[in-house]
């Protein structure tokens, strides 16, 4: 049952909180109940057992007539993902706590909704489920653009709501052709079903653009510069940390494991697609000047990474994936919270609005660059695991390809120094009349700088867990790949080597 509290808890604490009075209590009432989450998780991360298949397994039915049923479980492939966004959960709400002033009870409901959809998506077994959930964020995530948006905030959440549907409605059209095809919504009993090619390149496109939209790769990626300039702190947070992790995980639980054939076979075009991704957005960031817009567009190229890890079909490509996406969400969270933070003192996200802070706010920038280090990978950092990880995966499929996206981990170090740089050493300007980081605030970014330390010295324990899944997706794919895809060298995962 430790899924379906995961699932439900945030969902019962909502319905709660209309009945509350006083702003003040139901943040504390949300904070406390993003706590007991984290606790609610504990039996997750004792109880998960590296190589044991799904586990916490719950199938109770649903509609039989369809063969429906409620079907949840985890993995090494999920696990990560389901812990990172309970995590995040009392983080963005200590992160809310001065920036939200209207409508606090609803935007804490949207905020406890989100990170059930979350959850569940992560959580589920079965394609329906999967859909459902993968709609129900798209409500809460839109309110709480639109509602505590900025100035453009109309323009930015439709836009958002726009673009996820039009990919909703094509993996919707996937979903039915499975269960017409094989006559069961199950995600473990589809993988044992052969599809034939063009049956599997059909559902494979449908299914890659919406997961393509929602990473987004180049060239779906246009709604999330508007989304994140425009989305509240925690908004942001949630979108970079989780949302953008729902289109790379859809990549590892469906279209992969359903679909092998037909990833094989149309991988060039996902390879050229990340690599773009991750030059285009390397490139643009440079140009920014909105510190908002300049990490939303790294985070074109650090998905960019993840992409062309998980088409490699190699163990340390895909690892270094999972290793991004989790790195990802810790760090770009954390660069979301010191610019909400920055904004509640200067009132503009512009760079040049923001100089000589390493005088007046010397706690606030020694946050920034421990996480600015950690974007761009820098060794030692957790970033620093999933990047090599990834190059190691393509230097060992192509070494062109591999030199092919050298410029990109360049162009990261190039815009975040620069960025810090102009932040810590400009010409001061209204810096001296802004208080350094408070209690709150250095407590809502501690946990998630130990963990960008902890992974970049000490990733063992997170390889072991993930890594038996991934050799059986990769060895799932490689049997069903008709002969197109032979890893000849096989590398040992991280329990093997010990």
């Amino acid at each position: 049952m430790v899924l379906t509290a995961l699932i439900l808890f945030p969902i019962v604490a909502a319905i709660v909180i209309p009945f509350l009075k006083g702003e003040k209590t139901v943040r504390f009432y949300t904070l406390i109940v993003g706590l007991v989450e984290i606790g609610l998780s504990i039996p997750l991360i004792t109880g998960f057992k590296p190589g044991a298949g799904f586990q916490f397994v719950e199938k109770v039915k649903w509609i039989p007539s369809l063969g429906l049923n409620y079907y949840v479980g985890v993995d090494g492939i999920s696990i990560l993902m389901i812990l990172l966004t309970v995590f995040l959960l009392p983080l963005t709400v200590l992160c809310s706590w001065t920036y939200i002033k209207k409508r606090v009870k609803e935007f804490h409901v949207a905020l406890l909704l989100t990170a059930a959809a979350c959850i569940g998506l992560f959580s589920v077994l079965n394609l329906v489920l999967f859909y459902i959930f993968w709609e129900a964020m798209l409500i809460p995530m839109f309110l709480i653009i639109a509602v505590w948006g900025g100035p453009r905030k109309k323009y930015a959440s439709i836009k958002f709501f726009l673009y996820t549907l039009a990919g909703s409605v094509l993996l919707l059209v996937a979903i039915i052709a499975f269960y017409k095809s094989a006559g069961t919504f199950s995600i473990p009993e589809l993988m044992k079903h052969k599809f034939g090619l063009t049956f599997q390149i059909f559902t494979f496109l449908a299914m890659a653009l919406a997961f393509a939209i929602k990473v987004p790769m180049f060239p779906f990626h246009t709604w999330l510069p508007a989304a994140h300039v425009e989305a509240p702190t925690a908004g942001s947070v949630i979108l970079a940390s989780v949302l953008l992790k729902m289109g790379t995980y859809g990549f590892l639980r469906l279209c992969l494991p359903l679909a092998p054939e037909a990833s094989v076979t149309l991988a060039p075009l996902m390879v050229v697609l990340s690599v773009i991704s991750i030059i285009y957005g390397g490139f643009v960031a440079l140009g920014q000047t909105d510190i908002k817009k300049l990490i939303a567009y790294s985070s074109v190229a650090h998905m960019g990474f993840v992409t062309l890890g998980i088409f490699m079909f190699n163990l340390r490509g895909v690892e270094g994936a999972l290793m991004q996406m989790l790195n990802h969400g810790i760090t770009t969270g954390a660069l979301f919270m010191l610019v909400g933070a920055l904004y509640e003192r200067s009132h503009s996200r512009e760079i040049e609005d923001n100089l000589g802070l390493s005088k007046y706010m010397p706690i606030y920038m020694g946050f920034f660059l421990l996480f600015a280090l950690s974007s761009f990978a820098f060794p030692g950092t957790n970033s620093f695991v999933g990047e090599m990880l990834v190059l190691i995966g393509t230097f060992a499929k192509d070494v062109p390809l591999g030199l092919a996206v050298i410029p990109g981990a360049l162009l990261a170090a190039a815009y975040m120094l620069r960025l810090t740089l102009k932040l810590a050493w400009g010409e001061p300007s209204k810096a001296k009349e802004w208080k350094d980081l408070t209690l709150r605030e250095i407590v809502m970014l501690l946990p998630l700088a130990f963990f960008v330390i902890y992974i970049g010295v000490a990733p063992g324990i997170f390889l072991k867990t993930i890594d038996p899944s991934i050799k059986t997706l990769i060895t799932h794919v490689e049997k069903n790949s008709n002969g197109k895809l032979i890893n000849k060298h096989t590398i040992p995962s991280y329990g093997e080597r010990q």
